[in-house]
């Protein structure tokens, strides 16, 4: 498919890689490089993964199903435990004689959860 390979050669720039810096990075050789770059050849699934997990875009993306590097279907949602670190960060950064610090802080921690969402 000529957008995955046009969207590889984007993702390389975006980076002002070189075909040689981003072979070591993903531990390709640089002539596949040039290859999915000028639609020579197809990357192998693995080695597109590879490429989504450098550039922390979605296999979505480069296969031009989206314009979004997320995907999708992205729905970021981070897992916080009542003994995560993020918890007792977000319990010290607020007064606890404040009671709209108090509700603040509540909805942080929801929101954290995934219970922020209606």
């Amino acid at each position: 498919m000529k957008i995955v390979a046009t969207r590889l050669k984007a993702l390389r720039y975006g980076l002002g890689l070189s075909q040689m810096e981003l072979s070591k990075k993903l531990g390709i050789t640089q002539s596949a490089v040039n290859r999915y770059e000028n639609y020579q050849s197809e990357a192998s699934y693995q080695n597109l993964l590879k490429y989504a997990d450098y550039f922390d875009v979605s296999l979505d993306y480069i296969y031009g199903r989206t314009d979004q590097p997320q995907g999708k279907t992205y729905d970021f949602k981070p897992k916080v435990d009542d003994n995560d670190d993020m918890r007792l960060f977000i319990e010290m950064c607020f007064d606890p004689n404040s009671p709209m610090s108090g509700k603040l802080k509540d909805t942080l921690l929801q929101m954290m959860k995934g219970g922020g969402e209606k």
